[in-house]
């Protein structure tokens, strides 16, 4: 949806609805000020919503139709929460979207949420594009052809001249990034799977001047990735680790980016559940918000180096798929015995993690749907982040969260690591069922190396997003989040990247 900024007067704008903010002000209802409305519409508004019940409550929308002294047909107000007179720009964000999802039908629309800075009216414009996403690339055609589509386009108040052509610029490339994130986890998995979701990145990679490169099976064996090839190796569908790079002029910070790219996850011979594969198309999701932000980087120009290492495979239940005791050999040379192939994603992120290390990049995060247990301990709308640089984990929860990527930071305590201790390999894969996102950032770990040499050596900064909750909702829509994908962690490494940037 074609997002544009304008300083139009509201009450002549010529558009099919007009969306206003409100919120709970001193126990009263308030619309929230910056609308420019003269003081007949407001009191006129104001009645009407107190005569709905109205409390500006987050989610609440509330649509008024023929409103005096305004020409859009529909005025749609909307709760943003909160009790403040300046709301956070996540609220505004959500309230947005709440609002967009609600004009599914309608041609245009002009938003004033009470932005009153560039960052405010940004993250209007994001809530409003991200909140009309929609996937129905699969409908068969009468049902396509009958679907409604969603709101035609966003007029959003508070820019104007060369701060609204860049910040239009801005809002696209995130939102464009976390849609293909979405698309990408949206896909089924019989049509998405390993070498097919290579081939769409290539093609989107070249279109955005990333360089691209894929290793097939056979050369995942020779260049030593045992991980990868492990939980590859029971499907019909072999894996790839699809490497992005984008090198621009100037850059003197480097990132690098490693996503679990599990195309579809039946547990391997540690079966799941059947209710429990429903939703394991998403548990590409990892790989799909690396590929993403990425290209997003790209697009917005940041004088940062970033590799992206996308570890691609199907845990599958064929003739040779791996058995608990197998002991397999990763990047570099470290032998993990697999305890249970359900846990697959940690092996083919270890790989991604070593290739990550022999660039020597100023940090690695890697983004993974990775644990149940993250899900346990925060919720589904919650990013678990680990690490083993506080500066950079703290970073991630503060720039993450500000973007819209709801974060925590978790500990790796020391009493972790000789869990994963075993008398046939280096190591093992799994260990003690408690803290079981703790265990598997742990495992991860192993496989970040050290910058300079010697006594001069140091670990490279890395952190750990596991996006197990948030990647996919199962529930209602809610915010700018639809059912389905939600693109989770995209925002997140693009702002990463832009912190990077200076």
């Amino acid at each position: 949806m074609p997002v544009t900024f304008t300083t139009d007067d509201l009450a002549t704008a010529q558009v099919d609805a007009l969306v206003l903010g409100a919120t709970k002000r001193d126990g009263a209802l308030a619309l929230l000020e910056g609308h420019g409305l003269g003081e007949d519409v407001v009191q006129a508004l104001s009645g009407a919503l107190a005569t709905l019940g109205a409390e500006g409550s987050t989610d609440e929308v509330s649509s008024l139709a023929g409103v005096a002294g305004v020409e859009a047909g529909l005025v749609l107000v909307v709760g943003v929460g909160g009790s403040g007179p300046a709301p956070r720009t996540e609220q505004l964000r959500r309230a947005a979207g709440v609002a967009a999802r609600s004009l599914t039908g309608r041609g245009s629309a002009l938003f004033a949420l009470g932005q009153e800075g560039r960052d405010q009216a940004v993250a209007v414009a994001e809530g409003a594009a991200l909140g009309a996403y929609s996937y129905v690339e699969q409908h068969g055609v009468g049902k396509a052809d009958s679907a409604k589509a969603p709101l035609g386009s966003a007029l959003v108040r508070g820019l104007s001249g060369e701060e609204a052509e860049a910040a239009q610029a801005e809002v696209s490339a995130l939102v464009d990034a976390v849609s293909y994130a979405r698309d990408l986890v949206n896909t089924p998995p019989n049509l998405l799977y390993p070498e097919t979701f290579a081939a769409d990145v290539v093609s989107r990679a070249q279109e955005a001047g990333v360089e691209v490169e894929v290793w097939d099976p056979e050369q995942l064996a020779a260049e030593g990735c045992g991980g990868i090839i492990g939980v590859g190796q029971g499907s019909a569908r072999g894996p790839r680790l699809v490497t992005l790079r984008y090198t621009p002029e100037g850059a003197d910070r480097h990132l690098a980016l490693v996503g679990k790219g599990i195309t579809f996850d039946s547990g391997g011979l540690c079966l799941k559940p059947g209710a429990s594969m429903v939703t394991m198309k998403m548990d590409m999701g990892g790989a799909a918000a690396c590929a993403a932000a990425t290209l997003a980087i790209a697009e917005l120009g940041l004088p940062v180096q970033v590799t992206a290492y996308l570890c691609l495979a199907e845990n599958m239940t064929g003739d040779l798929a791996q058995r608990p005791g197998d002991v397999v050999t990763m990047r570099g040379g470290r032998t993990v015995e697999i305890i249970n192939t359900d846990a697959e994603g940690r092996l083919v992120m270890a790989d991604g993690l070593a290739l990550a290390t022999e660039q020597q990049p100023d940090a690695i995060v890697d983004v993974a749907t990775l644990t149940g247990a993250c899900i346990v301990a925060l919720g589904e709308r919650t990013i678990g982040v680990m690490g083993n640089d506080d500066e950079l984990r703290d970073s991630l929860v503060r720039l993450g969260t500000d973007a819209g990527d709801t974060a925590w930071a978790l500990p790796m305590p020391e009493e972790i690591r000789p869990t994963l201790d075993t008398p046939v390999a280096d190591l093992k894969h799994t260990g003690e069922r408690s803290a079981g996102a703790m265990v598997a950032a742990t495992f991860l770990q192993e496989f970040v190396g050290t910058r300079g040499e010697g006594a001069q050596a140091s670990p490279i900064p890395w952190a750990h997003l596991d996006i197990a909750g948030p990647a996919y909702n199962e529930k209602s829509a809610w915010g700018y989040y639809p059912k389905g994908g939600t693109g989770a962690g995209v925002r997140s490494l693009v702002a990463l990247a832009r912190s990077y940037a200076g």
